[in-house]
């Protein structure tokens, strides 16, 4: 009943092709961020920030990358832990051996050479799919992790291996608090994801989902299946690069390989498949589901076994973890292979019949 689009016309193709073109739709982005950006910092604490709302920000521009290359374009990736690596070390080099380097442009520069490694690594794709090309990306993970171990000169030759930034700023600005940290972070999400939904709408997106429907049929009728592979491995190896590097610099402070390891790449991967593949708003659903999961377990396992009598350790919890992520997995690739988007998708359609029967 509120969420039909009676009375609105299209008189232009311009307005037909908006980003949201219901109304109801603009309002509530429009409401959402604004929310995000003024209401938000008004009535969160500073544990929200550090262990819910920052790291949901850096995790859903991540999956907005690896939606891209997988979701989009059909090309299955297990690198996307490597190519956050390289974003946050490269941009830890550039922001140390640069004088006076703009924050903003060290953490695009990991991005950029994020770009490099992806289209390096995307290179199988052009001959190899499914399983063996995940294989191929999974080499870029291993050998990320040995460069970054071994070669000091990537660690400013520190013996521990681990690398800090300190005292950053935006024209003049400090980001050190952590509303200040979450500002920033919610800024580049929300450039990157204006970005991401314009692309995916372009020639170059329908090329990506012509790829991913059937490769064969899409080189029939003049798609460059190389050009189509070696950009979504670029476009989506440059935001999570960004992403790994702003886990570097905004998230963590320091870090070491480690935390950019294999089970990073699963992670993005899990987002996308519960959120939805080929849906930006899924790569939100993915990367909130993931993030709050955790935390809730972790809250509620404890309570629900002192409620029983039973004694649930750490430990426990941690292995908990793991079996709902694999049954969650499962349970959306047989009953809805299109994830969290999918449903909020049917979701609106009910809405926009409701009253009336369906």
């Amino acid at each position: 009943m509120f969420y039909r689009e009676n009375g609105q016309f299209k008189t232009s193709y311009r307005t037909d092709q908006q980003i949201f073109p219901i109304a109801q739709d603009r309002w509530v982005i429009l409401a959402l961020v604004a929310f995000a950006f003024i209401g938000i910092p008004a009535m969160v604490d500073e544990y929200m920030y550090r262990a819910i709302l920052i790291p949901f920000l850096i995790l859903s521009l991540a999956a907005l990358g690896v939606n891209i290359l997988v979701g989009y374009c059909g090309q299955i990736s297990l690198g996307s832990g490597a190519f956050m690596a390289v974003g946050a070390y490269m941009a830890y080099n550039t922001y140390i051996r640069i004088e006076g380097v703009p924050l903003i442009l060290a953490l695009l520069s990991g991005g950029f050479f994020a770009t490099l490694v992806g289209i390096f690594f995307g290179i199988p794709s052009l001959r190899v799919k499914g399983l063996y090309l995940a294989v191929a990306t999974l080499a870029a993970q291993f050998f990320c992790d040995w460069a970054f171990l071994r070669i000091g000169w990537f660690t400013n030759n520190n013996a521990s291996g681990s690398v800090s930034v300190s005292n950053l700023s935006v024209m003049g600005l400090p980001v050190g608090t952590p509303v200040e940290k979450y500002l920033f972070c919610l800024s580049f999400l929300v450039v990157f994801g204006l970005l991401a939904k314009n692309l995916v709408r372009s020639a170059i997106g329908r090329e990506w989902m012509a790829i991913r429907d059937m490769d064969v049929a899409a080189a029939v009728i003049g798609i460059r299946p190389v050009y189509a592979k070696l950009s979504a491995f670029a476009v989506s190896s440059f935001i999570v690069g960004v992403a790994g590097a702003l886990w570097g610099f905004i998230h963590l402070g320091s870090w070491e390989p480690a935390a950019f390891s294999i089970d990073r790449s699963f992670q993005l991967l899990f987002m996308v498949i519960i959120g939805g593949m080929g849906s930006i708003m899924g790569s939100f659903f993915g990367a909130a589901f993931i993030v709050i999961l955790p935390i809730f377990l972790n809250q509620f396992l404890p309570v629900f076994g002192e409620v029983f009598g039973i004694a649930i350790s750490t430990a426990t919890v941690s292995h908990v973890e793991s079996m709902v992520f694999g049954a969650l997995i499962v349970w959306f690739l047989i009953v809805e292979p299109h994830g969290l988007a999918k449903l909020w998708s049917i979701a609106k359609q009910k809405l926009r019949l409701w009253p009336f029967p369906h």
